[in-house]
């Protein structure tokens, strides 16, 4: 997928009041603390509106000598306690607005993270990693510090505003609107700045994202870049993106340099015309010299937090491309979902109702078929396949007929376009995700291991086994001699995904991890074909003995490995066509028995070669 064009989606090149009001929604777990700063800056913008009335107070009353030295100590001490306050309610505001942001980025990314886990592997199939790890990093931290941060601020601006507003043209409606026609003005150039910052900003998230994919990229592939001596080719792409991003993100910076001070200038023209205008007044006793200032005060007081509009505006455009990112994870809807009343008996993934989960005899029937990840290129057409108990089921044929398609249907990592999967008689779909994938055991061609000790990844099968069940698995896949001759033994650190063991070894720790489940349906995909003949015959063995009671599939390159299974399929274009034991193939001298000669002279050739 390429990122670019998935942000192009995203249109808008004004603020979206509809997409605002959906991210207002992630301030919902905050709503008290929100209420709360709401409060808060309202005192602290009454009490920002009555200290210049009481400059013009002290102007007009004391410099005229009015008030005694009892009345001018009353005003000090009213006037150091409502600064005061105002301080106190300026701490607050900090206060609340930061555990605000904190609320914010840790629900959200709860909620990523939720979400991550009910998406179905379709979603990964088209979504890079770096894509998704940029939405959960950067975008959210944005979003979180916009919405506690400039929202807030933008709210303290709007009240600031609303009452000044009020008292100016209360006071004296001429000099009021002075200050406010200045307004349109701003809304005019914010406006045409407006579309400018989001799209170039845009641009700067879309490369953002693909230079996070890279690093991904690069830091998994290192190894393979450096055997295939790449670094210059992917450092050169690498230089390049950091180029056009650092020149995208210059345009925006020149915008949003731009823009701030043009406002400010329109701010100042406003405040020259309150001086002209009011001291004309003055001049003509219309008005008394403390109500300009006042006036003044109030234009500085006005033309702030409208500056502050106008820079949060700024803001709320270039935040606005990270919280459509963000939503379009969160809102993203899974393909593959258990019904309401599936969902009501069984629970769902992450809370499921284990207590009603039913034992699965493994008895497996597909009927009628059909499946596609491209509708245009249909990979299974009515396809029919009955499995029983206990059967250890072979699959073979070559890359792209479906071999592996039909194995994550059986595991309902996808589900069929039509025709149904039916486990012990019953349609997989009238019971849960969960219940399915509790009863399996899956082992990949590219084992991963988690970062951790090796009985951690053992015991990522069954969260609740002894340390003595752990050893027993490991023992049944004959990983635990390997296990004790490593420097800690089952407490030996793996490393980041598993890059401390080989390949082998990896293998072997996976399969046990897989049958300490104690699953009623195993599947080997692809599980000897990247590791050596000795732990290949390890592997077999432990299928030989450890399977015999469990519904299985293999699919396998090496066809060495499947010559005591219960039934070889053979998969071409979806289709089978050749169905038996290894034995009855061969005699059919048809496409296994080809696949099977073939690999077998190339072995031997190999095997001749290497004794020369």
């Amino acid at each position: 997928m390429n990122p670019e064009f998935e942000e192009e989606i995203f249109a808008s090149e004004s603020l979206d009041t509809g997409l605002w009001k959906r991210i207002l929604g992630l301030l919902a777990t905050s709503k008290k603390r929100m209420i709360l700063a709401m409060v808060i800056i309202l005192g602290e913008t009454c009490i920002g509106v009555t200290l210049p009335l009481l400059n013009r107070h002290a102007i007009d009353v004391f410099y005229t000598g009015v008030g005694t030295t009892q009345d001018i100590i009353r005003f000090a001490l009213m006037y150091a306690g409502l600064v005061a306050l105002q301080a106190y309610l300026i701490y607050q505001f900090i206060y609340q607005s930061g555990l605000i942001e904190m609320d914010v980025s840790y629900n959200t990314r709860q909620n990523a993270m939720k979400k991550l886990q009910n998406l179905s592997f379709s979603y990964y199939d088209k979504t890079p990693s770096g894509w998704i790890m940029a939405r959960v990093t950067s975008d959210i931290a944005r979003l979180s510090e916009i919405l506690s941060w400039s929202f807030i601020d933008l709210l303290w601006g709007i009240f600031m505003m609303v009452m000044l507003t009020a008292v100016m043209f209360v006071t004296n409606w001429q000099l009021a609107l002075v200050v406010v026609i200045v307004v349109p003005f701003v809304y005019l150039v914010s406006g045409w700045f407006q579309k400018r910052i989001l799209r170039n900003y845009r641009k700067t998230r879309a490369v953002n994202s693909r230079i996070t994919s890279g690093f991904s990229e690069g830091i998994s592939g290192a190894k393979t870049t450096k055997t295939m001596a790449l670094e210059s080719m992917h450092f050169s792409e690498f230089s390049s993106l950091t180029a056009e991003m650092k020149s995208r993100s210059l345009r925006a910076i020149i915008l949003s340099s731009l823009y701030v001070p043009i406002v400010i200038l329109l701010s100042s023209l406003g405040n020259a015309g309150v001086i002209w205008l009011g001291g004309n007044l003055v001049m003509q006793s219309l008005i008394q010299i403390g109500t300009l200032i006042m006036f003044t005060q109030y234009a500085g007081q006005f033309f702030e937090p409208l500056r502050n509009i106008s820079g949060i505006l700024a803001s709320l455009q270039m935040a606005q491309a990270s919280a459509e990112r963000v939503l379009s994870l969160l809102h993203t809807e899974s393909d593959l979902t258990d019904s309401p009343e599936v969902i009501a008996k069984y629970g769902t993934i992450l809370e499921p109702n284990e207590a009603v989960y039913e034992d699965i005899v493994g008895d497996i029937e597909f009927k009628n078929v059909d499946f596609h990840y491209n509708p245009e290129e249909p990979i299974l057409k009515n396809f029919n396949l009955t499995v029983k108990p206990r059967q250890r089921i072979a699959l073979v044929g070559e890359t792209g007929s479906g071999k592996s398609t039909i194995v994550n249907l059986i595991c309902r990592f996808y589900e069929p376009k039509s025709g149904g999967i039916l486990i012990d008689g019953v349609d997989y779909r009238e019971r849960s995700i969960g219940w399915l994938h509790s009863h399996l055991g899956y082992v990949l061609q590219a084992p991963h291991l988690f970062s951790g000790t090796v009985k951690e990844n053992i015991r990522y099968g069954r969260l609740d086994a002894t340390d003595a069940e752990i050893v027993e698995a490991a023992k049944l896949v004959d990983a635990h001699d390997f296990i004790l001759q490593l420097e800690a033994g089952y407490d030996t650190d793996v490393g980041e995904g598993g890059g401390r063991l080989s390949t082998g070894q990896k293998q072997l720790v996976s399969f046990a991890r897989a049958l300490l489940a104690n699953p009623s349906i195993f599947v080997l995909d692809e599980a000897t074909s990247s590791i050596d003949t000795e732990t290949e015959a390890v592997i077999q063995h432990a299928v030989d003995t450890v399977l015999k009671e469990k519904t299985s599939f293999i699919i396998a390159h090496r066809l060495s490995t499947i010559v005591n299974a219960d039934r070889i399929l053979v998969i071409r274009k979806g289709e089978i066509i050749e169905d038996g034991t290894h034995a009855e193939l061969l005699e059919k001298s048809g496409y296994y028995h080809k696949l099977y000669t073939n690999q077998f002279n190339e072995t031997m050739q190999d095997k001749m070669m290497s004794e020369l």
